[in-house]
């Protein structure tokens, strides 16, 4: 079962996120709280549980002070840590946000997630209302009995090893255009130190991928089954079959007002009828993202929340890299370039 660490620099808990923690808890057989950071603190090569009491504003400040200081003494903190989150709000609001802004720093502290990192508790817990239909229990128990699982699932967790020497298989989606993409040239940058995985590059162009309809559940499930969607198509086609069989996905997102692109957007939306159908608990996501100006953060944790946090595909350590590059080809000119390309290679390899 292991040893747990949970990180709590926060003195002010609900009874609620306490009954939450010591239902998660119950997974294991040593627990170590951490309250404030030390000098011989070693958080590298752990079990981590993140708690958040949000405040008025949605936010966890003393959380936030942590991280702070946790980063300026050492970059790497959270090395080859895997981490969840339980989240309690005394409003309708803050929740996701919240665990976006967590797991983006922590990420880059190098801390990957399990996916479906967190358990959320509004105010009211109407988040787990669509739990209730299938539970029919109390939405108090609901909220009880998934941070328990969410502890399960932790504690059960091992790092795969591959035993066989078969080359993984990683699905690329993109949207730009090649002529003009610094996002592009800079995953050719990153593509050519992945010799021994079969890659396969999809153009999201526009036009090819329809919004999703928003299918009853029962609905889309039995399109799911069945390899389906109710627009078919280039979707169905293409796109499903090669997220179904990847070991791990890249986005290619160049930062379009502070989002996502809408077609890939389209694509992560209409990715839910092979959601119902299957767990993407096995497969990793990885993000290139490069602005124009600033608001990479932005969509990075647009990427969080979509693709591991409601998604619930693994995020590894040092998943997403973020450049700025303007004008065409300024991509090339950014300082240690071909290094930062490299290095996110290597990390690439490591968590597929």
């Amino acid at each position: 079962m292991g040893t747990l660490y949970v990180i709590s620099p926060n003195d002010d808990l609900s009874d609620r996120l306490k009954l939450m923690t010591e239902n998660f808890i119950k997974n294991f057989h040593s627990i170590k709280y951490i309250k404030n950071l030390t000098h011989s603190l070693d958080l590298k090569n752990k079990k981590l549980l993140f708690l958040l009491e949000l405040d008025v504003n949605g936010f966890d400040l003393p959380m936030l002070t942590f991280l702070k200081k946790l980063k300026l003494n050492d970059k790497n903190a959270f090395e080859n840590s895997i981490g969840t989150l339980l989240i309690n709000s005394n409003s309708e609001l803050g929740t996701k946000r919240a665990a976006q802004d967590v797991i983006f720093i922590s990420n880059n502290l190098g801390c990957k997630f399990l996916g479906h990192p967190i358990i959320e508790a509004t105010k009211s817990l109407k988040n787990f209302l669509n739990w209730q239909k299938n539970l029919n229990i109390p939405l108090e128990e609901i909220c009880l009995k998934l941070s328990y699982d969410l502890g399960k699932r932790l504690s059960e967790y091992e790092k795969p090893i591959l035993l066989t020497e078969h080359k993984k298989k990683i699905t690329v989606l993109y949207s730009s255009t090649h002529k003009f993409s610094n996002t592009l040239d800079l995953w050719h940058m990153i593509s050519k130190h992945l010799n021994n995985f079969i890659i396969k590059e999809i153009h999201i162009e526009n036009g090819k991928i329809l919004d999703c309809k928003g299918c009853s559940y029962k609905l889309c499930l039995h399109y799911g089954k069945q390899n389906k969607c109710f627009y078919g198509g280039f979707m169905v086609d293409n796109v499903i079959p090669a997220i179904e069989e990847a070991d791990g996905i890249v986005l290619l997102c160049p930062n379009y007002n502070d989002a996502i692109a809408a077609n890939l957007t389209a694509v992560i939306n209409r990715i839910t009828v092979l959601y119902n159908k299957m767990s993407f608990h096995n497969k990793s996501m990885f993000g290139i993202i490069v602005s124009g100006n600033s608001g990479s953060d932005s969509v990075a944790k647009q990427l969080i929340g979509a693709l591991n946090i409601n998604k619930g595909f693994m995020l590894p350590a040092h998943a997403i890299i973020t450049e700025t590059a303007n004008n065409p080809k300024a991509i090339f000119k950014i300082e240690n370039i071909t290094s930062k390309a490299e290095n996110f290679a290597k990390r690439l390899i490591n968590g597929v």
